[in-house]
């Protein structure tokens, strides 16, 4: 939706109200977009975003899985001597 800064004048309550159910509200001067009427998205606070990293880290705990040692994933490449095969 399309419409001017003083026809948006009587109707910014109207205006507000459709952009936060969703609607695309631009404004615009002369004939250009200027503005566009956005609803502000509210980031979680510190507990929501807390509860969020402990479900991340509970599942990749979850998911993974114990391979070998790193010091000794690559005996295969080495004698009993530690000399290259």
């Amino acid at each position: 939706m399309r419409v001017s800064v003083s026809e948006a004048k009587a109707q910014l309550t109207e205006l507000v109200k459709r952009a936060e159910a969703g609607d695309e509200v631009i404004l615009t001067r002369r004939g250009h977009e200027i503005v566009r009427l956005v609803p502000v998205v509210v980031s979680p606070g510190l507990k929501g975003r807390r509860a969020l990293m402990e479900k991340v880290r509970a599942s990749a705990a979850a998911q993974a899985h114990q391979g070998p040692a790193a010091a000794r994933s690559q005996d295969f490449l080495y004698d009993d001597d530690g000399m290259p095969t």
